[in-house]
């Protein structure tokens, strides 16, 4: 409990000093906005900001679980396969070498303007991370480990589920706390395109009619929405590997 004090204090500071470039600077609401300003705002408009709010977690979770789902099992493929390794990766490699918002446009035309293809635009921005993380997690089995694996008649299966996925959980869990946070930045970059709800969808709005306000206030839901997703995923690790060191850390004091 005590290690929630550290972000808050920040968040403190950050607010005080905000709060004071705005009175000491007389800087323009419309350039930058007071805190109460946006908490006024968002008290305001809080049902209309929570609906919008809830399709962006939508689009996030439906991306996020689709990245999970297809990139996990395309993981162990490229382990369990030369070949495959050597087709697929080069190819994942280099998608992530050009912008994602370059191809929301051309998904939008094919799917249309519907749910799918935010989720699918939210999915190639998170895809990436699940699939690399995994891989280095399912290769990170020594050989003496397998050795001993085979030495016992396990089957390819039982080496799997037995060995080799207990010891890839820690970095699938890293590969999924960055996937989750790419998630929400992905459903964003996906209501920027032919959308006519969501958070994405009201930070073009703010700023079309210079509503710094409601832009200040969405930059904060998008915030929170990160971070619970985050911690979310973080919970999980916790109670699915707590035998681990990066979970055991955590509940050591610094020195």
């Amino acid at each position: 409990m005590k290690s929630a004090y550290y972000p808050l204090g920040t968040f403190v500071v950050f607010v005080l000093g905000w709060y004071a470039i705005s009175i000491l600077f007389e800087v323009p609401a419309y350039l930058l906005p007071r805190p109460e300003a946006v908490i006024e705002r968002l008290g305001q408009d809080f049902g209309y900001l929570m609906r919008h709010a809830w399709v962006t977690t939508y689009e996030t979770l439906g991306g996020f679980l689709l990245s999970v789902l297809i990139g996990v099992p395309l993981a162990f493929i490229i382990v369990s396969s030369s070949i495959v390794e050597k087709a697929i990766m080069p190819w994942l490699v280099l998608s992530q070498t050009f912008p994602k918002v370059a191809l929301a446009p051309l998904i939008v035309v094919w799917f249309g303007l519907g749910i799918v293809p935010k989720i699918l635009v939210t999915f190639l921005v998170a895809f990436f991370p699940v699939v690399i993380s995994t891989v280095v997690g399912l290769r990170s089995m020594e050989n003496e480990m397998l050795e001993l694996a085979r030495s016992m008649k396990a089957s390819r299966f039982q080496i799997f589920w037995r060995f080799r996925l207990p010891l890839a959980l820690p970095s699938l869990f890293s590969g999924l706390k960055v996937s989750v946070a790419f998630s929400v930045v992905g459903a964003v970059i996906a209501e920027w395109v032919g959308a006519t709800e969501g958070l994405g969808y009201l930070l073009l709005t703010a700023n079309a009619n210079l509503d710094t306000a409601l832009l200040f206030a969405v930059l904060a839901i998008l915030t929170v929405l990160g971070i619970v997703l985050y911690y979310a995923v973080e919970m999980f690790e916790q109670r699915l590997i707590p035998w681990h060191a990066s979970v055991r850390l955590k509940e050591v004091p610094a020195l």
